[in-house]
């Protein structure tokens, strides 16, 4: 038996999480029985959809409840295995995240294969549940055709580097929104073609219609609020709107007033899709096929905050929504 430590939600957050949320707690782990593994966690995922399960009211998942660990995609190697298919140094992915380590049905991991120019790490960013939701919310409902324009909000995230690279690969002109010149820099050095600074640029609208005048063929939204009343206003017709999240909301204690210019919605045409990453779990394969070669080709980047320790894991987490991450925020155990 040994010890490991876990973070555990000990209130529910009213606005902005803080470390008052949380406690870290030390607990035994047995050891591992007929078909179970002994994992220990490399690396965990902090996202943004958790801070909707730490309210308590029905979603597409069930809250996180009071007192217990707190869940999430983690990666790790195999200590000890007593399931067919599962060795000692295996690399797996769980839903186990915010803890050290942890003994689970094999059922419940999926084994991965390592990849010679890539850090295991990626398939909790580019390669895992982010880069899916960009790959598949940019190009199932998005629909991006070569010459068009697509415009991503929080386009330095996890998400919305995806998304952006992916639309330049397809031969779009791409305008992108971020929190510091910075990323910005980063993304233009990525190639997107106006990359603008939404905390310093003034009037966000005008920044975007000096970029992209003739307006906007497709919109992946991450951010909400004003990023999509100005989607909607910059829109042309029959634009497609993939509404991934809306960040800029999570965190409301009070229903925040909807867009304004909503209605233009019906004399434009346009198709306004919400969607959940797990519907397009079939895609995965080609998924993984597609970003590889780009990667491969050098046509696909990503970048990485690394927070060290499980104790971190909630100053992380929080910093999701202050712009603390570039690319993809993780933790490292």
């Amino acid at each position: 038996m040994s010890q490991s430590r876990e973070i555990r939600l000990v209130s529910r957050p009213a606005g902005t999480p803080t470390a008052a949320n949380f406690e870290t707690a030390t607990v035994e782990v047995k050891a591992p029985g007929a078909g179970e593994v002994l994992v220990r966690n490399t690396f965990m995922s902090v996202d943004p959809y958790m801070r909707g399960r730490m309210t308590d009211r029905a979603s597409y998942v069930p809250p996180f409840q009071i007192g217990e660990v707190l869940q999430g995609g983690a990666i790790g190697e195999v200590v000890e295995s007593h399931a067919e298919g599962f060795a000692k140094g295996d690399l797996v992915s769980s839903f186990f995240g915010w803890r050290e380590s942890f003994v689970a049905p094999a059922a419940a991991l999926e084994k991965l294969p390592r990849q010679a120019n890539v850090p295991d790490q990626a398939f909790l960013g580019v390669l895992g549940m982010p880069g899916l939701t960009g790959y598949a919310g940019l190009l199932e409902i998005g629909q991006p055709k070569e010459g068009e324009t697509v415009f991503v909000s929080g386009g330095a995230g996890a998400v919305g580097s995806v998304v952006a690279q992916i639309a330049k690969i397809k031969g779009c002109t791409v305008v992108a929104t971020a929190g510091s010149d910075a990323k910005c820099d980063w993304l233009r050095a990525r190639g997107v073609d106006h990359a603008i600074n939404y905390r310093t640029c003034g009037n966000l609208l005008d920044a975007v219609r000096t970029a992209v005048p003739k307006g906007i063929d497709v919109y992946f939204d991450n951010v909400g609020g004003e990023h999509l009343e100005v989607a909607i206003e910059m829109a042309r017709p029959f634009a497609r709107f993939a509404e991934c999240g809306m960040i800029s909301n999570y965190n409301d204690v009070e229903a925040a007033p909807g867009p304004r210019n909503v209605i233009q919605i019906v004399g434009k045409s346009l198709r306004i899709r919400g969607f959940i990453v797990s519907e397009f779990a079939a895609m995965r394969p080609q998924f993984l096929k597609d970003m590889m070669g780009w990667i491969a080709d050098g046509k696909l980047a990503w970048e990485e905050t690394i927070f060290d320790g499980v104790d971190k894991a909630p100053d992380a987490f929080i910093g999701l929504f202050s712009g603390g991450n570039t690319g993809k925020m993780l933790v490292r155990l």
